[in-house]
């Protein structure tokens, strides 16, 4: 049994979802279907999650919105007269989305969440009836039904234990299952959203609620690639990678695939690959728990910017019990969690997103942190890019290091932080923003022996 994903790109427009009607009939195996709201037909084009975003703004500031609407319905309604569907799914999809503009707004968190999910709900709708179509025998499981549980955290959630157990039922059905991404219900009933992409997410959970033989994400690219092509047009396609490479690659930058979406998978054994709704005959990526390597090997190298460091300062720091828990209080106090605490005896450094970092928020954290921890120095830095070097090889591999650190010197490229993680799989650079894609080049130079530094 298979759980297949299809992205944006792959449910775009009718001609793409012919494409995914085709893969699903090409292997009966296929019973489960997740799939994502429409994504760009062309690179000018909109997003339905940010067309429903714009709509649910519109709404929660009282301003007319009918444009914003009839935008969203028209743009299935496009898929379903390609189709030769008639109206009667896309005046229900009018219907549902005036009844969710005209609900509660007064929590603006669920308002949102309640409106940029329908983008998943209603192409699920629409590709089921599709399927029918074609002569698959194909069923609409909405999440709620289904028992997809999800915490309270409205936009940012996470899903509950009890849900696999709610899921695993979706095994008996003898149809093809057509599910929404993206979203599931609180304990008490309301819908809330995973993060961006969160659609990957689904589909990870339920090939591990099913115990699936292997969960398919389908997307617009042939495999996961050693380093962004589009820093580096020649870098080689990966064919295997281990559960830990492809999560702490896609955490720093591998769009391909969420870096949550990889955990409920890694629980339960499920190999993942990642194949292209564009040329399916493609072997793809597969990542599995464990695979074979060579000592010294660097299987890909990625980055992201948008992140800021709080430094701390104080002289015998390292003898106040309690003083990095305090620290960490402070952030928890503000919504704000961090990604990595780099430290010596007399100074720490927060690394975080910046996004939660900004305006009075910033201010607030660093007026406690100075009443609070009372430190000797004290500051904020923005504007820096991580970037993470992987591989299974590169545990005890001598001079790995030396090699990165050589390449970044001679593109003078400063490093700001380094830090190698616990499992020795990994190291991460971190660099100024501007200096993010020269880093990246320099590196796989070095490390794979591919691109122009």
């Amino acid at each position: 049994m298979k759980v297949c994903k299809f992205g944006g790109t792959s449910v775009a427009d009718a001609s793409q979802i012919s494409k995914v009607v085709q893969i699903i009939q090409s292997d009966p195996e296929r019973r489960i279907v997740v799939v994502s709201a429409p994504g760009k037909r062309n690179p000018s084009d909109t997003k339905v999650t940010d067309m429903l975003i714009a709509l649910a703004k519109a709404a929660m500031e009282a301003r007319p919105f009918e444009d914003e609407l009839r935008a969203v319905v028209e743009r299935f309604g496009q898929i379903q007269r390609a189709f030769g569907l008639d109206g009667t799914l896309t005046n229900q999809i009018e219907q549902d989305l005036r009844s969710r503009l005209a609900g509660n707004k007064q929590d603006k968190m669920v308002f949102l969440d309640m409106i940029k999910a329908a983008g998943e709900d209603y192409c699920a709708r629409l590709v089921a009836e599709v399927l029918k179509t074609k002569g698959i025998a194909a069923r609409y499981v909405n999440p709620r039904d289904a028992g997809l549980l999800l915490s309270n955290d409205f936009g940012n959630a996470q899903v509950l234990p009890e849900s696999y157990q709610n899921l695993a039922a979706l095994r008996q059905i003898g149809q093809v299952i057509v599910f929404p991404g993206f979203f599931g219900y609180t304990r008490d009933g309301r819908l809330a959203t995973f993060p961006r992409g969160g659609s990957d997410i689904t589909g990870s959970i339920l090939a591990a609620a099913v115990k699936a033989d292997l969960y398919e994400n389908f997307t617009d690219v042939d495999c996961v690639y050693a380093v962004d092509p589009r820093i580096v047009p020649d870098a080689p396609p990966i064919r295997v990678l281990t559960y830990r490479e492809m999560r702490e690659l896609s955490y720093t930058g591998f769009g391909v695939f969420h870096d949550e979406a990889v955990v409920p998978a890694v629980k339960a054994a499920v190999p993942i690959c990642l194949k292209n709704t564009n040329n399916p005959t493609s072997p793809g990526t597969m990542i599995v728990p464990r695979r074979d390597y060579r000592h010294g090997e660097v299987t890909g190298i990625a980055s992201a910017g948008g992140f800021s460091t709080i430094y701390i300062g104080k002289y015998m720091m390292n003898r106040q019990i309690g003083f990095g828990r305090r620290l960490l209080q402070i952030l928890e106090d503000n919504r704000l969690s961090f990604e990595h605490v780099p430290s010596g005896i007399d100074n720490m450094s927060v690394i975080l997103k910046t996004g939660g970092l900004k305006g009075s928020v910033e201010q607030q954290v660093l007026q406690r942190i100075k009443k609070e921890l009372e430190p000797d120095e004290l500051s904020v830095e923005h504007d820096l890019a991580l970037i993470m070097v992987v591989g299974e090889g590169m545990r005890y591999a001598v001079g790995l290091a030396a090699r990165a650190c050589g390449a970044l010197a001679a593109s003078g490229v400063n490093i700001e932080m380094i830090n190698q993680g616990a499992s020795e799989i990994s190291i991460m650079f971190g660099v100024k923003q501007a200096d993010q894609i020269k880093a990246v080049r320099a590196l796989s130079k070095a490390l794979l022996g591919v691109g122009n530094p």
